[in-house]
């Protein structure tokens, strides 16, 4: 959805996974001033861009900037089966291969997503979503 959005209005895309993940054969998330410093670069050299991604806590220190704030509300089964046949994507993975290497893991991170209790949980996105003061739409898919 955010790689239509921007094509449509010419706006630059950054994928938030791009900023908090390192490249290491096991997922392990940079440290936040690290993720903060990129993003900050990212803000300061594109006017109008569509920033997509589930980290609250990264989202937080973005909605200062932000004109509208989307929140894409998904069923879980859904959300694994868009999982499941996501296209390759070269600006995080090295290899088809490698993607699906961390597909368990994705499916595993999804099924917990209205349970867990972080900054990547529906509860902490409803939050953000209810405390934001500007212009927001929440869309929620069947």
């Amino acid at each position: 959805m955010a790689k239509d959005l921007s094509s449509l209005d010419s706006l630059t895309h950054l994928d938030l996974d791009t900023v908090a993940w390192l490249n290491s054969s096991a997922p392990t998330r940079k440290d936040k001033s690290e993720s903060v410093a990129l993003i900050d670069s990212f803000i300061q050299s594109h006017q109008r861009s569509v920033i997509e991604g589930c980290y609250g806590d990264l989202i937080e220190m973005l909605l200062p900037y932000a004109d509208e704030l989307i929140y894409l509300d998904t069923r879980t089964e859904r959300c694994i089966k868009n999982a499941q046949s996501r296209p390759f994507e070269p600006h995080k993975y090295e290899s088809k291969k490698e993607q699906n290497q961390n597909l368990d893991m994705l499916i595993k991170w999804i099924k917990s997503y209205e349970t867990r209790k972080d900054s990547l949980s529906k509860k902490y996105h409803e939050q953000i979503f209810n405390e934001y003061s500007g212009l927001k739409r929440r869309i929620k898919q069947k």
